[in-house]
């Protein structure tokens, strides 16, 4: 056993001290290896030919991979909802990963199970569920699928209910895809998931869902469940959850809340309040791995009433009898073999706090609203939408530049940005139009630096324009192009 014992810390230290330097040395999100040469180094390597040493296979692995990894920590990344992760949830992260811990049954992980419960029991309390219980899963869409699942269990009553065709479930255009997606692998119609009105900054109208329901009903549908948004992919707006929550206890409507990315503001000092109403739902998604700091995956699905998680259980004699006395978290899970990753959160709570993860999301959210104003003055920019979190919706579009244009451009400036590696940027649409967006979700990233990158953004749109307009006046000097039918 010493031997083994030896063997990790050669290994596994190797791997770490390869990954400091490379972080270390960090100077852009990503390189600009270009696709092409990526995939032919990945395809030349001969998998049936091993290299005989796992020192051989970790050098292997930094020099293939993490070389040409995508750095979330590096200021120029500001793409999607990725974030840099707390150190001690990194650790922790190594710990449950030598151990190898399976928190499906209680005699696979036993203490591993009671701090999953522990954790939880936390973020419930955080929440303001006053006896709720919940199961981490493997991201936000699991967590999603899962509460609608117990939804559907509920309106049917485990199929002694309506009909699967019958049901219906409100939503606005702005919720997760995972929304769509679930109701199909439950079975639903096409047309079983209503988009409900938003008023002008992209929240859900709380008047428009409650003329959905009844007109729902009124077609001899089943409302189902109400899914609303705690920060919307993007634009970062939030759902009133308190005027939704009371259309929907009228109407006795589960209300899930799905804020995988607005789970932050349960512990933070400033901005608590935008989840007020919270507490009133039935179900909640929350995704620490991103606004929490953990490493993927950290995701829950926390629910008020303990009582629903077991709508979905189902028991076998070899893993989880009915009539056991340990707590085998199988019995509230979608999955059997599972990760222990609640470690990750309470290693990084245990070492610094929630009050402490809530300051670095407020930072983030300082920036955000600061790099808004920069946008707003900036003279080649348009701020596309308000934000109630981390997103900045722009488009590069100078006095003189046309819609058209302006949209053409959003694509190739990602692409170009891509593949130098320098800054990293989204593109979404928006309203119809195709549109840059920023993610920001790094507390250690300034004003100062987003500024610079944009700066570098703005000069790089303004290059592709000019190209794009040399290139026009070109082929108009020279005449179109003659097709067969014009000779």
């Amino acid at each position: 056993m010493s031997d083994r014992a030896d063997r990790y810390r050669t290994v596994v230290g190797g791997a770490v001290d390869r990954t400091a330097t490379r972080l270390a040395a960090v100077t852009t999100p990503t390189t600009d290896t270009i696709a092409a040469v990526l995939r032919d180094r990945v395809a030349a390597v001969d998998l049936d030919r091993p290299l005989g040493s796992a020192e051989a296979a970790v050098d292997e692995v930094d020099d293939l991979v993490t070389a040409e990894a995508v750095w979330f920590h590096d200021p120029g990344y500001l793409a999607h909802l990725n974030c840099p992760v707390a150190v001690p949830a990194v650790a922790a992260e190594a710990v449950l990963a030598a151990v190898n811990t399976s928190v499906d049954t209680w005699d696979q992980s036993r203490i591993g199970t009671e701090v999953e419960r522990r954790v939880v029991s936390w973020v419930t309390d955080t929440i303001g569920f006053t006896a709720g219980d919940g199961v981490f899963t493997s991201g936000g869409t699991q967590s999603n699928l899962h509460a609608l699942l117990l939804a559907r269990q509920a309106a049917t009553r485990a199929g002694r209910g309506p009909a699967l065709d019958d049901l219906v479930v409100f939503a606005t255009v702005s919720s997760h895809f995972s929304v769509r997606r679930s109701a199909m692998v439950l079975g639903l119609p096409e047309r079983a998931v209503v988009d409900v009105a938003t008023d002008a900054a992209g929240r859900m109208r709380p008047d428009d869902l409650a003329h959905a329901i009844a007109d729902a009903r009124r077609a001899g549908l089943t409302p189902m469940a109400v899914v609303a948004t705690a920060g919307t992919t993007d634009r970062g707006c939030i759902d009133p959850l308190e005027p939704i929550a009371d259309v929907c206890d009228l109407e006795d409507v589960w209300l899930h809340v799905d804020a995988a990315y607005g789970c932050g503001l349960l512990v933070s000092p400033t901005r608590r309040h935008l989840l007020d109403g919270i507490e009133r739902a039935r179900s909640v998604t929350a995704d620490f791995h991103k606004s929490f700091f953990q490493p993927v995956s950290s995701s829950a699905l926390l629910v008020r009433d303990p009582a629903d998680l077991r709508r979905a259980s189902w028991h076998a004699d070899y893993l989880n009898p009915e009539d056991a006395d340990e707590p085998n978290q199988v019995d509230k899970s979608l999955q059997t073999t599972r990760r222990f990753d609640a470690l990750k959160l309470w290693t990084t709570l245990r070492a610094s706090g929630g009050p402490a993860i809530g300051r670095a999301f407020d930072r983030v959210l300082d920036v955000a609203e600061r790099v808004h104003d920069h946008v707003r003055r900036h003279p080649d920019l348009v701020l596309v939408a308000p934000t109630q979190l981390s997103t900045v919706l722009f488009r590069w579009q100078p006095d003189g530049v046309s819609d058209v244009d302006a949209d053409a451009l959003v694509g190739p400036l990602r692409a170009t940005l891509l593949a130098e590696g320098r800054v990293l940027v989204a593109k979404t649409v928006v309203d119809g139009r195709p549109t840059s967006k920023l993610t920001l979700l790094n507390p250690e990233t300034t004003v100062d630096q987003v500024v610079a990158s944009l700066d570098h953004v703005v000069a790089t749109a303004a290059r592709l324009h000019h190209v794009r307009v040399r290139g026009r006046a070109h082929a108009g000097a020279h005449g179109a192009p003659t097709t067969g039918a014009d000779r």
